[in-house]
Order: structure tokens, then sequence, then C-alpha cells
């Protein structure tokens, strides 16, 4: 079915294209629901850097569970019946301004301006215009790829680009094996070996992958219960362990799982689940997502065990390349073939309250990165307020208790 209320606006008609382009704003998600069978997908494995996390059921349930105060503003262009670039654009107010975000958010990372192959740019400049229109002050897009179509086509003072994650990344053509030897020395390999060992002398060690449907259903209970004891008293930036995150995550497993697109390697001693690896394979790459181990068996590393895994099943199915998507922690440099990081941009002004806004999240953003290269600081935020993050959990949790309708 063709979404309804299609602009009036001229179609664009580019030399490469016998049907002209017909432009419209999506505003609700049910308006988005529909644009699946048009070929949404499609437009996300035509990405520069492909993004699960824009494929659209995740995006639909994400703008059903956990977008539920933003306001859609998807712009989109069609040829005919085929959808041939979208701009999936949602609007949320923030301590009173209205800002655009790209749908998904932080959930999202990778995100970006969505064109088929051979559609010209003018088609991307005119989505762009139309989202100028929007209602937005200004809009953030968090975790935008460093060559992204979005700031290509935006003029650059009219996007401040600033570099969040690192993003380690690792060519995995070679084979596990090779590339494996390839990265470590023969002494992290024992080391590696020794830390499966003692974990083996605990008890029956055993590693499973989920694939379907009800395996990933299962097992994400697990992955739940382990990223609530690993981030117990400790600031974490994820969806992941609040009611609506896991409402969503335990939605979009299942959902995507028609699609073969979640993976979910735990790592198992005595039948207890002690690390988990949960990453997304999509257009030959593996894509990881979440993962957390059991503090109380640190010193074994179960972790960096469960990581070689699950990075081995990738490989073992013929993923070709690992997108890590966090910071360049010590076992992501080591697994790696360099960094290709992800940006976070800020800009598209749209009034002088917008402006404001604008500036005053840029230094924000600033304070923070100056806290995390400060090692007093990073100490002071993960140790010594412990307690008051564990004590705002709580209350979180009670609220969220008293509001469930269930």
């Amino acid at each position: 079915m063709m979404p309804e209320q299609r602009s009036t606006a001229r179609p664009l008609v580019d030399e490469q294209a016998t049907t002209p382009a017909v432009f419209e704003t999506i505003s609700d998600a049910q308006a988005f629901d529909r644009l699946e069978v048009n070929g949404w997908d499609d437009l996300v494995r035509a990405m520069r850097r492909p993004s699960p996390f824009m494929l659209h059921a995740w995006l639909s349930l994400w703008l059903k569970i956990e977008g539920k105060d933003a306001r859609p503003a998807v712009q989109v262009a069609f040829r005919g019946d085929r959808l041939v670039a979208a701009l999936p654009f949602v609007v949320q107010r923030r301590f009173g301004v209205k800002v655009g975000e790209l749908m998904g958010g932080s959930c999202s990372p990778l995100g970006d301006l969505l064109m088929a192959d051979g559609e010209p740019d003018e088609t991307g400049h005119a989505l762009l215009a139309r989202a100028r229109d929007g209602e937005q002050q200004f809009v953030d897009i968090f975790g935008l790829p460093g060559e992204s179509r979005l700031s290509a086509l935006l003029p650059a003072a009219e996007l401040q680009l600033i570099r969040r994650v690192d993003a380690p990344v690792l060519d995995l053509s070679e084979g596990w094996a090779d590339v494996y030897k390839a990265k470590t020395s023969s002494k992290t390999r024992n080391l590696h070996r020794r830390r499966r060992r003692q974990l083996s002398e605990l008890g029956d060690l055993e590693v499973s992958v989920a694939r379907t449907a009800d395996d990933l259903d299962a097992a994400i209970t697990d992955c739940f219960r382990l990223h609530e004891r690993r981030w117990a008293g400790r600031p974490d930036g994820s969806n992941f362990g609040t009611p609506d995150g896991q409402i969503f995550h335990r939605a979009a497993i299942r959902a995507l799982a028609a699609s073969d697109v979640p993976r979910i390697v735990m790592l198992k001693l005595d039948g207890r689940a002690i690390a988990f690896h949960y990453y997304l394979a999509f257009c030959n790459r593996m894509y990881v997502h979440r993962l957390a181990f059991d503090p109380d068996l640190g010193r074994y590393s179960p972790g960096l065990v469960n990581t070689l895994d699950a990075i081995e099943a990738a490989a073992d199915e013929g993923l070709t390349f690992v997108e890590y998507l966090g910071g360049a922690e010590r076992y992501k440099a080591d697994l790696s073939d360099g960094r290709d990081p992800l940006y976070q941009g800020i800009g598209m002004i749209g009034s002088p309250v917008g402006k404001l806004g604008a500036m005053t999240h840029v230094g924000v953003i600033e304070a923070r990165k100056r806290m995390r290269d400060s090692k007093a600081l990073r100490s002071f935020y993960f140790e010594r307020l412990a307690p008051a993050h564990r004590a705002v959990a709580r209350l979180r949790s009670k609220r969220s208790h008293r509001t469930d309708p269930s």
C-alpha cells in the first residue's frame, strides 16, 4: 500500500531516472510501518557502511517502545512505488527545545541518510531541504559514520562533527585462525588458553550460539541478568538495563530473527551463564552490540574468552568483517586493523533558541570528553559515585514497577 497524503511539491526529474521523484513527510508510526513493503531495507543494504540498526523492524519497534515521546518527521522520496531515499528523523523536546534526531537515537549507530544505488545527490539535497523546514530547532545526530552521506551533502558550516566513538574494525576475510595468529603473540595466546583452562577447572564449560527466535528469547534473559551484575553501581550509557530497553531488545531480536540477523554467544559454567556476546550479522559483517560477564569471575577474563568465541563463530558462518562500534579497549585494539570513528553531528540551526541549545549541548559534550580523558575524574565518576548510581538505579526500578500496568 502506498503511503497517503503525498506532497504536492513539484517532482524532481533526474537524467538517470525515467520516473520523477515524489516526496513525502511521514509523521506517524502507522505510516512508517507501511514503508517496509516499499523497500526500506534495500536502502539500508545500499548504505556505504550498512547498519542493521537502520533496518525497518529495529526502527519501528524503537519508535513504539523507546521513542514513545518522539514525533516522526521522516522525509522520503519515491519513484513510482519504489522507495529511493529516506531521512529517518524524529523530533523530541529537551528542556523546552525541539531537537531533531535520527530515529533510534543512540540505539542506532551508523545511522545516515539512506539512498538507493544510483540515486542522484539532488534527491538527498531535496530531503535535507524539506527537513530544514521541519519543526526542530537544531539537530543532534549520534553515531554518524566518518563518510556519511548526510554530512557530505550538508555544508560544513551547517553541521559540526564531534568525534565520539573510536569504533575499531577487524578484517576477517583471511579466516579466524590466521587473523588470530597474526594479531596476537604466542604469549597472549597462551594467556587466553590458560584463562579458558582455569574456567574449565571450575566446572563444565560450554559455548552456545542462539540464532532462532525461541533460543534468542531464552538467552536474552541471561543477558539482562549478567548486564545488571556487570554494571551494578556503575554508569551505563546504554538502554539495555532499563525496563523499556529490555522490552525493546526482547521484541527486536524476535523480529530480526526472521531475517537471521541476531546472535547471542553465551559462555556457561555448569549450565549457568557467565558471559554473553550479543551481535548482529548483516551484509557479511559482525556488529558488536552488547556484552557482559559475571564480575565474580573477572580474574579469569570470561568476557574476553567469550569474545574470542563470538568472533570465531562469526568467521565460521562466513562473516568477513567486525564492527566493534565501541571504544578502543585493550582487547579491541589488539584484535583490530584500526579505527573507523563515529561522530556526533550538531547543527541545522532553525532558530535563536536552537542556536543557544546547540551551543550548550556542544559545551556539555566537550566537558564530558575532558572528564573521560582525566583518570582522576573517571575514577571519581565510576568509583566514588557508585553508591549514588546504585541508589538512582533502585529508585528508577521502583518507579518502573509502580507504573507498570501488568
